[in-house]
């Protein structure tokens, strides 16, 4: 069964889909910031280009003319021109647009370089996956905006030629300068004016593209499960390994049983076995501590090992839940416990002294 995607996507989830080129950007931002930048810079640059063309075109017209204009070596030169006169049109212009558009689309997407994204899919091949993109939601917002953008800019030609078609057939009597200058100045304005409402359209459209990235990220509550899963582990695995470590943990206790001096227990419920080493320790350390048949196994461990065995209800209980394996015993146990130790001393002694007689 199908389940709804209706949470947000996950930190990992959006770190997997920027890994595969999958950000949100709008490319009207682009389109506008380039098309100021453009034409701002083509307005300033006119008059050298002005320059350059008729320089190049008095250049053919003069080769025309002479006699030698189809040898050899006329033509290469014709050729090395046309190319010079080009490359000066066009490269500065390329230029600045290519910079234009990895400027403003690293500004979106954070500068982001997914190899992932170039790479070719099958999928987008398929007719089928082709049919559903036409009439997807996202089709229809471009086919809105676009409709939008055609009627904009034909009203605002309209306008624009209708106010100033008197001025612009006087150009016909002035100098060629003169007026490209102000035709091309007429131009940059009616773009600025574009602009200025396209602006506005890619604010929307860029809006429009966060809302549609986050709407196609979010995640279904088994896709977040999953998830943790990869990222921390299957539960149940988990919990074989806690359970193995434990068990492993208990192994080594249970070794360290026959070492220790005592066991204080509570019958069955609490057993805690000490060791004391003068040399190394300030007081005695826990090595062994357990709660029912775990108490019980401590206990026969000590029995087997010939560990002296004590029974103290308050005082197991209370070392058991106050330290830890390898911890020495809180001070406030100190006197019990040393009374405990001499006692064991004291037996040990005399059982000593039994084996020597």
């Amino acid at each position: 069964m199908s389940q709804s995607k209706t949470e947000k996507a996950t930190p990992k989830k959006r770190q997997d889909e920027r890994k595969k080129g999958n950000v949100p950007q709008s490319r009207d931002v682009t389109s506008v910031i380039s098309l100021v930048v453009i034409f701002s810079v083509l307005k300033k640059m006119f008059p050298y280009l002005y320059d350059s063309m008729e320089t190049f075109i008095a250049f053919i017209m003069g080769k025309m003319l002479s006699l030698d204009a189809f040898t050899g070596d006329s033509m290469s030169e014709v050729t090395g021109q046309t190319i010079k006169v080009i490359i000066i049109c066009t490269v500065p212009l390329l230029l600045i647009s290519a910079a234009i558009s990895i400027l403003s689309t690293g500004a979106q997407t954070r500068f982001m370089f997914s190899s992932e994204a170039l790479q070719p899919k099958l999928s987008k091949f398929n007719p089928i996956n082709g049919i559903t993109r036409i009439f997807s939601l996202r089709s229809g917002v471009e086919l809105i905006k676009n409709l939008m953008k055609i009627a904009i800019i034909l009203i605002i030609l309209y306008k624009f030629i209708y106010a100033r078609f008197v001025e612009m057939a006087k150009m016909l009597f002035i100098e060629p300068m003169q007026s490209s200058i102000y035709v091309l100045g007429a131009v940059v304005k009616m773009v600025y004016m574009v602009s200025m409402i396209f602006v506005f359209v890619a604010g929307l459209d860029y809006l429009y593209q966060r809302w549609e990235y986050e709407r196609k990220i979010k995640m279904s509550k088994q896709e977040i499960k999953e998830e943790f899963k990869q990222m921390e582990g299957d539960p149940q695995i988990k919990g074989k390994i806690k359970q193995k470590q434990r068990e492993m943990a208990t192994s080594r206790m249970m070794q360290a049983v026959p070492t220790a001096d005592v066991v204080i227990r509570n019958p069955t419920h609490f057993a805690v076995a000490l060791k004391y080493d003068s040399e190394q320790d300030r007081a005695p350390v826990v090595v062994a501590k357990g709660q029912d048949e775990l108490a019980l196994r401590i206990v026969a461990v000590a029995e087997k090992a010939g560990v002296y065995i004590i029974e103290d209800r308050p005082l197991a209980r209370a070392i058991y839940a106050t330290a830890e394996i390898k911890m020495e015993i809180p001070y406030a146990y100190y006197t019990a416990i040393a009374e405990i130790f001499a006692l064991v001393y004291s037996i040990r002694k005399n059982d000593k002294g039994k084996k020597r007689n």
